[in-house]
């Protein structure tokens, strides 16, 4: 069979066997495959779907596309984290460290960000001397040594997904469960992990919009990580406004030591907590939740996991003495308060428009080639559900210069809506999907 038959099979509601999704992937990595035909067959797979073991075959395909990360010589068990992305999310700068000081060995990959946010990559790089692009001996001495590393993504790993995402992101195929499935678990098993924790947003901040697309999504991930033979556990949380109160870059490392040092709580501080739980529980370092619990907030009054990311930046290279005192990271030129011209609740705050006047502050990527500033964002003062007077402030803006700060405080005072009757805050964790 050519790819032309593969493409009206699937167009028609046909199951593409094993053999020829392996052809289809091996083809397209090759170039054999034109990006016109894998365009077609994308399309086809948008609007027809493809069953369970479809989309293993799929992920297994791109999987083997390239290399993969062999983590053998790290002793212990392998954890990771993935999150589908959101505004404010530093999750895996709190997270990593206490489960990496509960045992949990943590050889993660991460990637740089492309749009209003900036990557995990790009949060560390805050860090004077950060360096990202270590050596393979250095990553695995630094794992089996302090038990943490977050590097850059190897070249190698995955090429399938590569050009499958660039062609998906312009031909109107990126929401496609099997799809997006295949993207997230291919780089997620070639990474090599024993556990995988799975943060699935889910509302107006995030990709998946509504809670049945996400829990789709979430249970999708956890079927083909467990046909895989690896730990999976998705977590579905809300996005319908920034996660915690920063938005930047260098900000949001302040917001994260804040909660490794015990000083702040709230849902960021929870997300952590309930993604270590599940972390912790799937690696059998503890029997139940309310165990793993303890054992993760010891980790933040011990002081153990704020000395874990310490031991992570310098081991990166990294000045860790920017961990104990933030004013070492970068600081913006100008901070402007943003005053409401309203009493009232909040009632929406538009997260995915906030992330956008970080963006526009020079905190995100319109390109690959885009330089970030890593000092500019914002820090939220006032989220959904507060009472707010009027005069008094929603946010601190942080930007390169006045003009920047000015018009950043006009676009983020139209991201809030209030109500004049107190609001309802929604339901943070919407479900655990083990």
């Amino acid at each position: 069979m050519q790819m032309t038959d593969w493409i009206a099979k699937k167009r028609d509601g046909g199951e593409l066997s094993t053999e020829e999704i392996e052809a289809i992937i091996q083809g397209y990595t090759t170039g054999s495959i034109p990006d016109y035909q894998m365009s077609a067959l994308c399309m086809a797979i948008y609007f027809q779907g493809m069953n369970e073991r479809e989309t293993y075959d799929l992920t297994m395909s791109m999987l083997h596309s390239g290399e993969t990360l062999d983590l053998s010589p790290i002793k212990g068990i392998k954890g990771d984290k993935h999150s589908t992305g959101g505004v404010g999310d530093k999750t895996s700068l709190i997270l990593c460290p206490m489960v990496a000081a509960c045992g949990i060995k943590i050889a993660k990959m991460s990637g740089r960000g492309l749009g209003h946010t900036g990557g995990t990559i790009d949060k560390l790089e805050s860090f004077p001397g950060f360096v990202t692009g270590i050596s393979e001996e250095r990553f695995f001495e630094n794992v089996n040594r302090i038990g943490i590393v977050i590097a850059g993504q190897t070249a190698n790993l995955v090429p399938a997904d590569k050009k499958l995402y660039a062609l998906r992101d312009v031909t109107g195929t990126v929401p496609s469960i099997p799809l997006i499935v295949s993207s997230i678990m291919s780089k997620k098993l070639a990474s090599g992990a024993d556990v995988i924790v799975l943060d699935i947003k889910c509302g107006s901040g995030a990709f998946m919009k509504d809670e049945a697309h996400a829990r789709a999504l979430a249970e999708g991930l956890t079927r083909v990580g467990r046909l895989a033979g690896r730990k999976v556990c998705a977590v579905i949380t809300d996005m319908d406004e920034p996660l915690g109160c920063a938005v930047g870059n260098a900000i949001e490392v302040k917001e994260a030591i804040s909660v490794l040092k015990g000083e702040t709580r709230g849902e960021l501080l929870e997300l952590c907590l309930v993604l270590g739980s599940c972390m912790l529980t799937e690696a059998g370092l503890a029997v139940d939740d309310s165990q793993a619990r303890e054992m993760l907030t010891e980790t933040i009054t011990s002081g153990s996991a704020l000395k874990k990311l310490a031991e992570l930046v310098e081991g990166q290279y990294g000045d860790s003495a920017a961990v104990y005192d933030t004013s070492l990271l970068p600081e913006a030129a100008v901070t402007v308060e943003v005053p409401s011209e309203r009493a009232g609740y909040v009632q929406h705050i538009e997260a995915e428009q906030v992330g956008l006047v970080s963006m526009h502050l020079g905190g995100g990527r319109a390109t690959k080639e885009s330089t970030i500033d890593l000092s500019v964002g914002l820090m939220l003062h006032k989220k959904v559900a507060d009472y707010v007077e009027a005069g008094e402030s929603l946010a601190t803006i942080y930007a390169p210069n006045a003009p920047k700060a000015a018009e950043a405080a006009e676009l983020l005072r139209r991201c809030y809506t209030f109500s004049d009757t107190p609001v309802e805050k929604p339901k943070f964790i919407k479900d655990i999907i083990r």
